[in-house]
């Protein structure tokens, strides 16, 4: 049996690896001859080019995606008594930033397309206490910030996007990380630009949130060994800064190579009692993961591990109801869309090298599945 009829790999960060490793590997050698390993030259070059390809003014580096948000909502004034608006679908660090600065975070519902945050329901949650809505451009597909912002406009609200799963997404022509107050970016091995370790970035045309971030992220130092505020060790690594750099000239590449696995999905998966990803209207979708909706997921994803076929439910129950949010009051049936997609939703195998032979293997495995079920 051949190693393709074995199954199919989530995600092939060893594939990657082998045609970046003799780059990558340089840089290393470079770095270490420079003494510089924190906050050197790579970091330096990085946030000016990852901010030039972003289409903000400024990019500051921290340790993750996780203190992009964090610091982002400190850095912006938001904390004990505020409520935060977001979405109950998505990885908790969303939500969990918001807690961890002692704001409240306030779940809205979903669009059933975008698995987005839901615009048209915001205002009815907005408080006297709202200060910020976190959008999360989720799976790759942008969010619909022009209604996001029109509320912010009207509310005087602080919008801060959650681009981890979306870097190089487009809206109406601009890339997420520019289409709002600020853009808190993920560095996670995983993601569309990934490194091989934690990094995160904000972006950002506000000045003062910059200086904001430069201090928390070093440990709220105003000077050499002077302190005014209680601060983060969130820093990004020349090693890590290196690798982003060689990688950030090749995104279009691998976004290119994504949607053409996506539309190979689509040709096959359409025909199927399966809903295949949204496309966005205005906008460009980098297809992160590659989410499809199918009522019978569980039989489909059981079918998919036993042939060795790499699949992840994302997510299988909303923030609004897992148990570190039971205080918030939510229950069953509150936010329906996102409950209905926690149910069905399947995230199938996709990265760049993926060949249009493990594509149709996947494809074979689910309808095989949903014949028998």
């Amino acid at each position: 049996m051949s190693d393709l009829e074995n199954g199919v790999p989530f995600l092939d960060l060893a594939q990657e690896f082998s045609s970046l490793q003799d780059e990558w590997i340089s840089s290393i050698r470079a770095a270490g001859a420079s003494g510089q390993f924190i906050l050197g030259p790579n970091v330096t070059a990085f946030e000016a080019e990852f901010a030039a390809y972003v289409g903000s003014v400024h990019a500051v580096s921290v340790a993750n995606g996780t203190e992009a948000l964090a610091l982002t909502l400190r850095a912006s004034g938001i904390g004990a008594g505020d409520e935060v608006v977001t979405t109950p679908y998505t990885f908790i660090a969303t939500a969990e930033v918001i807690s961890q600065v002692g704001a409240t975070p306030v779940f809205v519902d979903i669009e059933p397309g975008s698995f987005n945050l839901d615009a048209q329901k915001i205002e009815e949650r907005i408080t006297e206490k709202t200060r910020g809505i976190i959008p999360v451009h989720l799976f790759g597909y942008p969010a619909a910030m022009e209604e996001i912002n029109s509320i912010s406009k009207d509310r005087g609200l602080t919008i801060i996007e959650d681009c981890a799963q979306a870097c190089g997404a487009q809206r109406a022509g601009s890339r997420v990380g520019s289409l709002g107050y600020a853009g808190c970016f993920s560095f996670y091995p995983t993601k569309v630009l990934g490194c091989y370790g934690d990094g995160g970035i904000v972006t950002t045309d506000d000045a003062g949130l910059v200086n904001g971030i430069l201090k928390l992220r070093n440990h709220g130092a105003s000077g050499s060994f002077i302190h005014d505020t209680i601060g983060y060790n969130s820093r990004l690594d020349e090693i890590q800064a290196a690798l982003l750099r060689i990688k950030l000239r090749k995104i279009e590449n691998d976004i290119e190579a994504r949607a053409r696995v996506a539309a190979l999905y689509n040709e096959r998966l359409t025909k199927l009692d399966i809903v295949v990803p949204s496309i966005p209207n205005s906008g460009r979708h980098v297809f992160n993961l590659y989410t499809i909706r199918v009522p019978r997921r569980d039989a489909v994803q059981d079918r998919l591990q036993q042939q060795n076929i790499g699949c992840s439910v994302c997510y299988p129950l909303p923030l609004h109801l897992q148990s570190v949010y039971a205080d918030l009051g939510y229950s069953a049936g509150d936010l329906p869309v996102a409950e209905q997609a926690a149910r069905e939703c399947l995230s199938l195998p996709i990265f760049p090298d993926m060949q249009p032979d493990q594509v149709a293997r996947v494809c074979d495995v689910i309808e095989q599945a949903l014949c028998e079920s």
